[in-house]
């Protein structure tokens, strides 16, 4: 893998981990409840997932199981779930105070297993990690050594991507100071993980 290579996959990796996806919404959302720094805790649930992702890329699992039909089915059925249940605890969220780092009885544990299982419930997201990591790597080279350089690399902006959102979530609360606006803030972040669900479990196979 040519320092060129490793150029042109980054600023692609960055694009693809700054689309605001269910996950980055998350983000913004606890940013905006809890603060900057629970939501980025909350955010290594996530990155959990993504390391599970990335050594089934590089063992070459992760194909045997985006070709699976049924195995497909079921983690689209449970992704697209769950993101219809999250969806559904936003939209009912206490909007009565704007949380300031309070967790309202959640744990920081509870907060980074909904980042896991949210990731971990994509199906899309194996597919990126199926057909994108491979595109940079050179199969003459050590493909091993080359999958852990990007993986870190992924990781490490992946990281920024979920501090981005925060900050932009901690930002949003002090524009929604009032309940009323609290509530239409969850309520749109909601409606798009709810569509983001409903799509997931609609979606077809490409």
């Amino acid at each position: 893998m040519t320092l060129m290579t490793v150029l042109l996959f980054i600023p692609a990796c960055f694009a693809l981990n700054m689309a605001p996806g269910p996950n980055n919404l998350l983000s913004m959302a606890n940013a905006k409840r809890y603060g900057v720094r629970v939501a980025c805790y909350a955010g290594i649930g996530r990155l959990v997932a993504f390391v599970g992702m990335i050594t089934l890329a590089a063992t070459g699992l992760a194909t045997v199981l985006y070709t699976s039909e049924k195995l497909f089915l079921m983690i689209k059925v449970v992704g697209g779930l769950y993101l219809i249940w999250l969806a559904y605890q936003l939209w009912t969220a206490d909007t009565s105070d704007s949380g300031g780092g309070a967790l309202g009885g959640k744990s920081l544990f509870q907060l980074a297993r909904q980042e896991f299982l949210l990731a971990a419930g994509n199906p899309k997201a194996i597919l990126i990690f199926t057909a994108f990591l491979p595109q940079f790597v050179d199969p003459a080279g050590n493909v091993a050594g080359q999958f852990l350089v990007l993986g870190v690399l992924f990781l490490m902006l992946e990281w920024v991507a979920i501090a981005g959102y925060a900050f932009f979530g901690k930002v949003l609360q002090h524009w929604f100071s009032r309940p009323a606006m609290r509530r239409l803030f969850n309520r749109v972040c909601a409606g798009l993980m709810g569509s983001a669900g409903v799509g997931l479990l609609m979606s077809r196979r490409e």
